[in-house]
């Protein structure tokens, strides 16, 4: 029970001030985690096992008085380290984004008018209003507060919340801990009541800045995709340790030069060293929920990424997520009689109608947020303006909030001159219907007028009045003798966007559940609207808490639409679909949301309307509160995961011929073809390739005409292994073949590498091409748009040219001038090592679509 807050008079400081301050203090931020700086990128980078193996081949070319190619491999160390600067930093950008986004709001008075601004925005001085569910901004003194409760576990550890009291004078700010004391302080949790405060410190400058908690960090946590690739990584690498030491035994023992065999270890070393995997798996997540963030999107925990292309089921709360949450009054009931209100009409409203009005407006808050109430009292303002029905000198005196075991509340107000009490009540009609204890023959009247309004998607409201005389208010609403006065029925316009997202859903295997508190006709009628399946008909909350959960696992595979239901029943309707085996995507926007929305798989909090403790138990937050934008970013999410498929199936296969061939030499005891120079050489192509081309790889057609994936489904599972290992193979069978044939052709050694070389640069060429898609042919998507992936293979192209034909480059890559016939046979070559993917690819679409 609370009174009511007046913000009239509270101007707070103004927008210039609040510039002026947030230039003089800095932003509001809690020391975190140091930001990684242009040095410390360039120091990871530097420890990198690729640049040690660069460095370390670079040292024994010196050894071997060979300083052309130290020099060389040295550029190429430069290069790759600038490639993998720009990856790392691109990454800390888009992290920076997020941290940015993810930033807890704050609502301030700034020039008499409330705005919502980024906590990080708030300043000294500054007016802020609290509210249920909230995270203080800043370390604050209350001016004014109704039943405030807050939780200082964050800055105490005592779990109990502590009862706030405005101050009196101007008090320091005290320690927190400790009942009735006004000091509130950053980083706490407003569990109960609202209040106005001031705030007195920001930043570092705050007692959650002193002790230095980092609680705006966001850094990507270790997933099961990333656990399951270092142990790829981990295996390969201590495969590619065994074969080296085998590599540099055989060739040191077999040509007596142990040096020149350490540079073939090194070389195999980089050749097997999948050093991509993290680079690849750290800039797709990053940068995947960086262009999630751009659908509306914030992704707070990184393991949603790769689960939002797996979602099976999403529940959607129906207010302001499937609708518009712009409210409006659109009929009255009272006395019998029904009233219809247009929409930007100006007729005068019937005196029969003025009462209900009038005491729906004393049910609301005085300064809404809420749309219902923004709807009734624009109402109360433009119907019962210059009539004695508006009473803004009258107190409030305590309210009755609404509860789950009644759905309706009452605010107890009292006149300047009155004596006695007078009590408004508005909620469900049922419920306020049993506050009135109506005889059978009207409730049942009620109850026709109920379900035909709903019928038509209305959202009602019942309204009541009552007096009370005595001294000391009742504890309870029933002890109030209430009136029935009548019905207000509002509309929500659904979302324009909303029905062709529900068929979108539909196609792509998502099944999308409706949970609302509204009357099931009002739920059904939306449903209906929206082109939801609603033939399993509807559950409503009384009838879920008469349910075991069995019976409730068997209903809920049939039903869709949750009407009355309050925010703890989401929990076990999350569970139930669980146990079902879906994958469960589920929104919520108030403090009693949050358990759901951890107990889900994806939990999706409200940035708009959401409370800040709801976002912070989310793992996306919806920043316009758009039913369309989850389906964005579940369509975006697919897209995500299908490029980290393809560009690990690239890394594995490129890995094949490589380390194939810097073997094959020595085992057959040939002249070597690769040096630590030329794999160089191909990880400038490898690492963009792999880490920004395959990146910005658009979305397969028809990404969203497939059932969802399983969740536990492995990136690195067999298939996707067999034929990343199959298509390696195949480009090693072609590079083997080409070298085979340069020997039996009696061609010189420089020659025998300048053909393995090309044709092993034409098949990588031909692998970045073929994986842009596994299900469609290259020349099938070879219009799809990414100009990154062309700046790579042209680039490659152009490398290839100056290495070849440029005499210095040819003499120090110890490669031969290759003519035109031996150049198209190379080029060949590479391309045909990968066509049978292609025709693997063409056969299985004709086998799927027979008719095309």
């Amino acid at each position: 029970m609370t009174e009511e807050i007046d913000l009239a008079g509270l101007e707070g400081i103004s927008e210039e001030e609040a510039a002026r301050r947030l230039e003089e203090d800095g932003p509001n931020v809690i020391a975190s985690a140091a930001k990684r700086t242009v040095l410390r990128i360039a120091l990871d980078v530097l420890a990198e096992p690729m640049f040690l193996l660069l460095v370390g081949a670079g040292a024994i070319y010196l050894a071997l008085g060979s300083l052309q190619e130290a020099l060389v491999l040295m550029s190429f160390v430069l290069l790759i380290m600038g490639i993998t600067f720009l990856q790392e930093q691109r990454t800390e950008k888009a992290l920076e984004a997020l941290r940015d986004l993810s930033s807890p709001r704050a609502l301030v008075v700034r020039g008499g008018r409330q705005v919502r601004i980024a906590g990080v925005e708030v300043v000294r001085g500054d007016i802020i209003v609290l509210a249920e569910g909230d995270r203080v901004p800043a370390d604050s003194v209350l001016i004014a507060c109704s039943n405030l409760m807050v939780d200082e576990s964050l800055l105490t550890g005592e779990s109990a919340p502590v009862r706030k009291l405005p101050c009196e004078g101007k008090p320091p700010m005290g320690k927190p801990g400790g009942d009735d004391l006004p000091s509130v302080f950053a980083g706490t949790l407003v569990v109960k009541g609202h209040g106005v405060a001031r705030v007195m410190a920001t930043g570092a400058a705050t007692e959650m800045g002193r002790i230095g908690r980092a609680l705006e960090e966001i850094e990507p946590e270790p997933t099961l995709l990333q656990k399951e690739t270092r142990r790829v990584v981990l295996g390969v690498a201590l495969l590619g340790l065994a074969l080296c030491a085998l590599v540099f035994v055989a060739y040191g023992a077999t040509r007596d030069d142990w040096l020149g065999g350490l540079l073939v270890g090194i070389t195999l070393a980089m050749a097997m060293l999948p050093e991509e995997f993290p680079v690849v798996l750290t800039v797709f997540l990053t940068l995947g929920a960086w262009r999630i963030s751009r659908n509306n999107v914030l992704t707070r925990s990184m393991p949603a990424v790769e689960s939002l292309g797996a979602a099976s089921v999403l529940c959607v709360d129906k207010t302001g997520t499937l609708t518009m949450n712009r409210m409006r009054v659109a009929r009255l009931m009272a006395g019998g009689r029904e009233h219809v209100l247009e929409e930007g009409g100006s007729d005068a409203l019937p005196e029969d109608f003025h009462e209900v009005v009038e005491f729906s407006v004393l049910a609301s808050q005085k300064d809404p947020f809420d749309p219902v109430e923004k709807a009734i009292a624009r109402l109360g303002e433009s119907a019962l303006d210059n009539t004695e029905h508006l009473h803004a000198d009258w107190t409030l005196e305590r309210e009755y909030p609404l509860s789950t075991e009644l759905l309706a509340l009452s605010h107890v107000w009292r006149s300047p001159d009155g004596r006695e009490y007078v009590i408004a009540a508005k909620g469900a009609p049922e419920a306020v219907a049993d506050l009135c204890h109506l005889e059978q023959e009207r409730k049942e009247e009620l109850w026709r007028h109920v379900e035909r309004l709903a019928g038509e998607g209305l959202r009602l409201l019942g309204v009541a009045k009552a007096s009370f005389s005595l001294e000391f208010l009742p504890k309870d609403q029933h002890d109030f003798v209430f009136e029935f006065l009548g019905l207000i029925a509002l509309e929500d316009p659904v979302r324009p966007a909303v029905p062709a997202s529900i068929r979108e859903c539909y196609e792509a295997g998502i099944r999308v559940i409706m949970i609302t508190g509204d009357h099931p006709g009002t739920a059904l009628h939306v449903a209906r609207d929206i082109g939801l399946q609603t033939e399993g008909g509807v559950i409503t909350g009384p009838e879920l808490d008469g349910m075991d959960d069995r019976e409730l696992r068997e209903r809920i595979r049939e039903v869709n639409v949750f009407a009355r239901a309050v925010p703890e029943q989401k929990l076990r309707i999350v569970r139930a679909l669980k146990a079902d085996g879906e994958v469960v995507a589920m929104t919520g926007d108030g403090v009693n949301d949050a358990p759901a929305l951890k107990a889900a798989d994806i939990g999706v909090a409200m940035g708009g309307r959401g409370t800040d403790v709801a976002r912070e138990s989310a793992d996306l937050v919806l920043l316009d509160d758009d039913f369309s934008s989850i389906v964005a970013a579940t369509r975006s999410g697919r897209r995500i995961y299908d490029n980290l498929k393809k560009a690990t199936s690239y890394i594995i296969a490129i890995h094949v011929p490589i380390a194939g061939m810097s073997v094959i030499p020595v085992l057959l005891k040939m002249p070597l073809v690769f040096s630590p120079m030329l794999i160089a050489f191909l990880e400038i192509i490898i690492d963009p390739a792999c880490s920004l081309a395959f990146e910005a790889e658009p979305e397969e057609e028809g990404i969203m005409l497939r059932p969802p994936r399983r969740l536990k489904g492995r990136i690195f599972n067999r298939g996707n292994v067999v034929v990343s290992l199959l298509q390696g193979l195949s480009v090693l069978g072609f590079v083997v073949l080409m070298f085979s044939l340069a020997h039996l052709r009696g061609m010189a050694e420089m020659e025998v590498r300048a053909v393995t070389f090309l044709t092993l640069v034409t098949a990588n060429l031909g692998l970045i091409l073929v994986n842009r898609s596994w299900e469609h042919t290259f020349w099938h998507v070879r219009s799809r748009p990414n100009p990154v992936l062309w700046w790579v293979v042209l680039g490659a192209a152009a490398l290839t040219a100056l290495v070849l034909y440029t005499p210095y480059m040819r003499l120090l890559f110890k490669l031969a001038y290759l003519d035109l016939l031996d150049v198209a046979i190379c080029v060949g070559a590479g391309f045909l090592s990968v066509i049978w993917f292609e025709t693997l690819k063409l056969i299985t679409h004709l086998k799927d679509h027979p008719h095309t």
